[in-house]
């Protein structure tokens, strides 16, 4: 993989030289007239789905997935502590029947989910998280983590549960084949109208912030290190890569995710404890700085409420638990079991915000990029309320790069590595969820896969090409309103899910459900 990605850094910079210089101001002028027209047009639909709670600073749409995450895990009985080891048998394939149904194993299925969600937002969001709401927002973010482990045994129960199995071996899921069947075999009304809601949100989120924004990060942070070139390079060589890997579908992509994302988990990790052992007489200092500042802010912006929003957050926007689109991925699995999905699946916000995102904040924490006032022992603070760093800017990468830096000189290069294998993986799992839901519109069929594959793959230079600020902030506003429909539904549909829990525990406890012999 290391090679993989100097090479793509390679290949960018050799191309970048031979373009002319009209390319990048096409570029600007591409992304100022897009920008016009996506500004006006659905800015509404922004501000809505990312409001504020009247009289705080809470978003409502974080509010909607950690409510519905609470109730998931209150009404399963904390399932994601229960069945936490039963789910690791899982995963290693204890229980795997090879004859079951299906294109992917329970480990191939969980990578492809976790491509998906672990992103950019592990490197530069929690970054944002700790430099507003201070280390207490640490607290919060794996406490949103833990509960959204329930959302995500939910939806991809039902999403194997309801899935199409066609006579070539091939499957089709997620929360628009539930939300329909589900809805028809209940007797409840509106089951379809709600599916195309779901599918046409996925879709728009699939070509912006699965696609469009992971592209342009990437350019960004290749740029710091080869020097700046036309982004539209960096897009044709991800749209290249990506699309050799698509165009074979879940199976494929499958066979590259599992073995890019422990490569990247371990690679990113590793480098984390690598900080942490060098500086571990702080790492009892930091955890004590994450609790006390749950619960009083240490004076950063908003003090305990700040630090609450900020970790909800940034976990509710990293894992995705509630949002619906993890389960198109693990609707692929071979089992006839659908349950034994929703339980490998509360694996996801586990590894992807409490494990991923907290190595984060503790980094920044030991490193002390924040600046702390030595009489008062608060952070110092800008004007507008935010923590002060060490570098110039202290959001996003930047402030997580210097992090890491203080320990390891040669990190900006690693991350640039992290950052590519990010985003390349983000792009292949949400290339899947935006097929699924545009096939669900318009019908199987490799024609209709195919239309589909280039339109993402044409996006991905467009992303890369220029900014598009108002398009990425609608598209991931389509994202969360993906969960808008999805945990509405997933109220009626979860007593089916209760049955499902009740009828596997059962056979499980009485020796029913064995251990499989490969």
């Amino acid at each position: 993989m290391k090679k993989l990605s100097a090479l793509f850094l390679a290949l960018v910079a050799y191309v970048s030289l031979a373009l002319p210089a009209q390319a990048q101001e096409a570029a600007q002028s591409l992304d100022a007239r897009v920008n016009e027209v996506f500004a006006s047009a659905t800015g509404w639909f922004v501000n809505f789905i990312f409001m504020a709670i009247p009289g705080t600073d809470f978003p409502w749409i974080v509010m909607w997935l950690v409510i519905g995450a609470s109730i998931f895990t209150v009404y399963f009985a904390f399932v994601q502590f229960r069945f936490f080891g039963h789910a690791i048998g899982l995963v290693k394939g204890d229980y795997s029947d090879p004859n079951d149904a299906g294109e992917v194993s329970h480990f191939q299925a969980l990578a492809t989910a976790l491509s998906g969600t672990v992103g950019l937002g592990n490197i530069a969001g929690v970054a944002v998280a700790v430099g507003i709401g201070g280390p207490g927002a640490t607290f919060w973010m794996i406490l949103a983590g833990l509960l959204g482990m329930a959302s995500k045994f939910t939806e991809c129960t039902l999403g194997v549960k309801y899935r199409n199995e066609y006579p070539d071996g091939t499957v089709s899921g997620g929360p628009m084949y539930y939300i329909s069947k589900g809805f028809d075999e209940l007797g409840l009304p509106g089951g379809k109208i709600l599916a195309v809601m779901f599918s046409i949100f996925c879709i728009l989120g699939a070509l912006g912030g699965g696609n469009m924004f992971q592209a342009n990060q990437a350019h960004a942070q290749i740029t710091q290190i080869t020097g700046d070139f036309p982004g539209w390079i960096t897009g044709l060589v991800f749209a290249a890569v990506v699309f050799a890997v698509i165009v074979g579908g879940i199976k494929s992509i499958a066979k590259v995710t599992e073995k890019i994302v422990p490569f990247m988990g371990i690679l990113y990790v590793g480098a984390a404890i690598v900080v942490l052992i060098v500086n571990y007489d702080m790492i009892g200092w930091a955890f004590g700085q994450i609790f006390a500042g749950a619960f009083t802010g240490l004076g950063v912006a908003g003090g305990f409420v700040g630090a609450l929003i900020q970790g909800f957050k940034r976990a509710a926007f990293s894992n995705e638990a509630g949002v619906g689109s993890a389960a198109i991925a693990h609707s692929a699995v071979k089992t006839k079991e659908p349950i034994t999905e929703g339980f490998v699946s509360l694996l996801e916000p586990l590894i992807d915000t409490v494990v991923i995102c907290t190595m984060t904040a503790l980094v920044i924490i030991i490193s002390q990029q924040l600046i702390i006032d030595q009489e008062t022992g608060n952070y110092v603070l800008n004007e507008a309320g935010t923590a002060i760093a060490t570098v110039d800017s202290n959001s996003g990468v930047a402030l997580t790069s210097a992090a890491f830096g203080s320990a390891i000189s040669w990190f900006p290069f690693v991350l640039a590595i992290a950052v590519i294998l990010f985003a390349f993986s983000t792009m292949i799992s949400w290339s899947y969820y935006g097929l699924k839901a545009w096939t669900y519109l318009f019908g199987e069929g490799k024609t209709t896969e195919l239309i589909f594959k280039i339109i993402f793959c044409i996006f991905i230079v467009i992303g890369a090409a220029a900014s598009l600020g108002p398009v990425i902030d609608f598209s991931d506003a389509a994202i969360f309103a993906m969960a808008v429909v999805n945990i509405f539904c997933l109220y009626f549909l979860m007593k089916v899910v209760k049955t499902e829990l009740a009828s596997y525990s059962a056979r499980l406890k009485s020796g029913e459900i064995k251990k499989f012999t490969h």
